[in-house]
C-alpha cells in the first residue's frame, strides 16, 4: 500500500466511527473530514468542494423540495381518506407504503418513488401515533429492493447491462433483473415488515424553532357552504376528516345554538365551531370545502393571489388587547381575516368575532404578504416563531403531482438526465406556486446537503489514491481459489461494502470487469457473477450516505448514523443468504 492509500482508508475509517460514536453532529464530522483529507492531501484543494456541484447533492435537495409540495397539496390527505379510510395500523400502512414504492421503483428513478410516498408516511404517522421513523427507512430500503427488478430500475443494473454487452456482445433485457429482484424485493419487504421494531423511535434532529412551537388548542369557525362535502352529512363524519385531532364546541344555525350531538346533520350555512391544531383544523377546511370566518381578500377586485396565514402572540402594547374582531372590523378597515384564536389553559366556545382578545393570546390571522409586515408592526403583534401557517391558505391540489410526473417521465424517456429534471420540478413547484419561496428554503435541509457534498470528494480519494484497485485487486486472488458460491458471496459482500464510498455506479465499473474475467479464467459463465455485483451495488443498506434515497430519509426520519447498519445489517445478511443459492439456480455458472 502507499502513503496515499494509506491515509484514505484512514481517514475514512475515523470517519466512520466518528460517524456511529454520534457524539458529533453529521455535517460537521463529514466538513472535518474534509479538511483533514485535503490536509493531508488525498483530496486536491482544487476539487475539495467539487461535492456542491455533484449531482446527487442536486437530486436530494430537488426530492426534498417536491416532497413537501406534494405533502403541502394535500392530495396525499385525500387519496387516504378516499382509498384507505380503515388503514390505522402501523403494520398495514407499512406493508402499503414498502410495497407500492418496490412497484414504482422498479419503472421509475426510485427516489422519485420515495419522493411520492413520503407524505403519505407522515401523515399514516400521524394517524397512527407512531413516529415518522418507523415508517421511512423501510420505504428507503424497499425502493433500492424495487430497483433491483428491472433494468432501468437502479443505475447498476443498466450499467452491468452495458458491461455485458462489452464482454459477450450481448446486454441483459428488462426484464432478465425481474426473477432475482422480485424474489428479493418480498424478501426483503416481509423481512422489513416484521423487524421494522429494529428502528428505534426517532425525532427529526434538526427541528427549527418554529416546527418546536405547537399549538394544540386553536378556536376557529367554519361555515357549511353549496360546495362542502360534509353537506347534509353528520357532526361525526365531518370530524372523521380531522382524525380525531379537533373537536366541535358547537353548531349555529340562524340564531340557534345547538349541541354537536355526533348524529346531527348539517345544513347549509351552518356555523361549526371547531378546536384543534391548525395543521388539523386545515385537514379539515381543505377535505371538507369549507369556508373560514372573515370575507374574501380582494384587490383592485381581484381574489389577492399571495395570500398568507401567520400566526402571532398579542403583546401587552398591542391595541388589539381589549377589543373584540367584530369591533375591530380587521376585514374591512386592514384587509386581514381572524382565522382563529387560541389562549393558554381556556376552552374559548364563542364566536371569534365577539371573544375579547387579551395579552398573550395566540392568533392566526390571514392576509397578503406584503401587507401582513405593516398590520404586524401596527398592532403590536410577535410573529410566532417567524412561521406561516397552512390554514386559509390557497394550495394546488394536482399540480405538483403533474410536475412530478413531468420529471419522471421525461427521465424515463431520456429526454432529461435525472439532476435536471428533479431540479426544474422543484422550481416548478414554486413557479407555479404549489409551494411558496419560504417554505421552499424550509424544506432543502442544509445539513444533509452540505454532510453529501463534503463526503463525496472525501470518499472518492479511495478511487483517486488506487484504493478500489488494490480492493479489488485482493478479491480476484481470494475468489481464485474459492468455489462458485464462495466466488460469488464474496462479490457480492464486497460491493455492499464498497457502495457507500464509491456510490453504486461506480462500484459496478470497478467490480464489474474484474468479477467477469476471474469468473471466465475460472470457466464459468460471467452472467451470476456480474448479477452479483449489481446486486451487491444496489443494496447498500449501512450508511445514510451510499444512496440518495437513504439519505433523503435521514433528515426527516431524525435518524443517527448507527440507526442504519441496526436495520440494515441483518438485511444485508439476509440478502446475501437468499441471493447466492438463487443467483446459481437462476443463472447457472456452467
Amino acid at each position: 500500500m502507499t502513503t496515499q492509500q494509506i491515509l484514505a482508508f484512514s481517514v475514512i475509517a475515523v470517519m466512520m466511527a466518528v460517524f456511529i460514536w454520534d457524539r458529533f453532529r453529521y455535517d460537521v464530522v463529514a466538513c472535518c473530514a474534509l479538511v483533514v483529507a485535503v490536509t493531508v492531501g488525498i483530496v486536491p484543494v482544487d476539487q475539495a468542494f467539487s461535492g456542491f456541484s455533484d449531482d446527487i447533492v442536486i437530486i436530494v435537495g430537488s426530492a426534498l423540495v417536491v416532497s413537501a409540495g406534494v405533502a403541502r397539496s394535500g392530495i396525499v390527505d385525500m387519496a387516504i381518506k378516499k382509498f384507505f379510510p380503515n388503514l390505522n395500523t402501523l403494520h398495514t400502512q407499512l406493508a402499503l407504503l414498502m410495497i407500492v414504492v418496490a412497484v414504482l421503483s422498479a419503472f421509475i428513478k426510485n427516489i422519485g418513488a420515495l419522493a411520492i410516498m413520503m407524505p403519505v408516511a407522515f401523515q399514516f404517522a400521524r394517524k397512527s401515533g407512531a413516529s415518522p421513523s418507523k415508517y421511512l427507512m423501510p420505504m428507503a430500503f424497499a425502493a433500492l429492493l424495487g430497483g433491483l427488478m428491472t433494468q432501468i430500475g437502479t443505475s447498476p443494473n443498466i450499467v452491468v447491462s452495458r458491461i455485458r454487452q462489452e464482454l459477450t456482445g450481448e446486454s441483459f433485457t428488462m426484464f432478465d433483473f425481474t426473477p432475482m429482484g422480485a424474489i428479493l424485493a418480498f424478501v426483503g419487504i416481509t423481512f422489513l415488515l416484521f423487524f421494522h421494531w429494529l428502528v428505534p423511535s426517532r425525532t427529526k434532529q434538526n427541528d427549527s424553532l418554529e416546527e418546536a412551537v405547537e399549538i394544540t388548542n386553536y378556536t376557529s369557525e367554519v361555515m357549511i357552504t353549496p360546495l362542502s362535502t360534509v353537506l347534509e352529512k353528520t357532526v361525526a363524519e365531518l370530524l372523521k376528516i380531522g382524525d380525531g385531532e379537533v373537536i366541535a364546541n358547537a353548531v349555529l344555525r340562524g340564531p340557534s345554538r345547538m349541541a354537536p350531538f355526533p348524529d346531527l346533520i348539517l345544513r347549509e350555512n351552518d356555523v361549526v365551531l371547531l378546536e384543534g391544531p391548525s395543521k388539523a383544523l386545515d385537514r379539515m377546511v381543505s377535505g371538507g370545502k369549507l369556508q373560514l370566518s372573515g370575507k374574501p381578500l380582494m384587490e383592485n377586485g381581484q381574489a389577492q393571489a399571495d395570500v398568507i396565514s401567520i400566526e402571532a402572540i398579542i403583546t401587552q402594547d398591542s391595541p388589539l388587547k381589549g377589543l373584540s374582531a367584530k369591533e375591530l372590523a380587521l376585514s374591512y378597515t386592514r384587509g386581514v381575516n381572524l382565522l382563529a384564536i387560541s389562549r393558554h389553559g381556556e376552552r374559548l366556545k364563542q364566536r371569534l368575532g365577539s371573544i375579547t382578545l387579551m395579552a398573550g393570546d395566540v392568533i392566526v390571522l390571514q392576509g397578503s404578504r406584503k401587507n401582513m409586515p405593516t398590520v404586524m408592526q401596527d398592532f403590536s403583534l410577535l410573529p410566532l416563531a417567524q412561521r406561516e401557517v397552512l390554514l386559509g391558505t390557497r394550495r394546488q391540489a394536482f399540480i405538483p403531482l403533474i410536475i412530478l410526473a413531468l420529471a419522471m417521465g421525461t427521465t424515463a424517456v431520456g429526454l432529461a438526465p435525472v439532476p435536471v429534471a428533479f431540479f426544474a420540478a422543484a422550481l416548478g413547484m414554486v413557479v407555479f406556486r404549489a409551494i411558496p419561496l419560504t417554505d421552499f428554503y424550509k424544506s432543502v435541509d442544509g445539513p444533509i446537503l452540505v454532510m453529501l457534498a463534503a463526503l463525496i470528494p472525501v470518499s472518492d480519494s479511495l478511487r483517486t489514491s488506487g484504493g478500489s484497485e488494490l480492493i479489488a485487486g485482493w478479491l480476484g486472488q481470494a475468489a481464485a481459489t474459492l468455489p462458485a458460491w464462495g466466488a460469488i458471496g464474496l462479490i457480492l459482500i464486497t460491493a455492499m461494502a464498497v457502495t457507500p464510498f464509491l456510490n453504486n455506479a461506480a462500484t459496478v465499473l470497478v467490480m464489474g470487469p474484474i468479477a467477469a474475467s476471474f469468473a471466465t479464467n475460472l470457466g464459468f459463465r460471467p452472467e451470476p457473477f456480474l448479477m452479483a455485483v449489481a446486486i451487491g451495488a444496489g443494496c447498500d443498506f449501512l450508511t445514510p450516505v451510499g444512496h440518495q434515497c437513504n439519505t433523503l430519509v435521514f433528515g426527516p426520519g431524525g435518524y443517527k448514523f448507527s440507526d442504519y447498519p441496526r436495520l440494515g445489517l441483518p438485511l444485508s445478511f439476509l440478502i446475501i443468504v437468499v441471493s447466492v443459492p438463487a443467483l446459481l439456480y437462476i443463472w447457472p455458472v456452467n
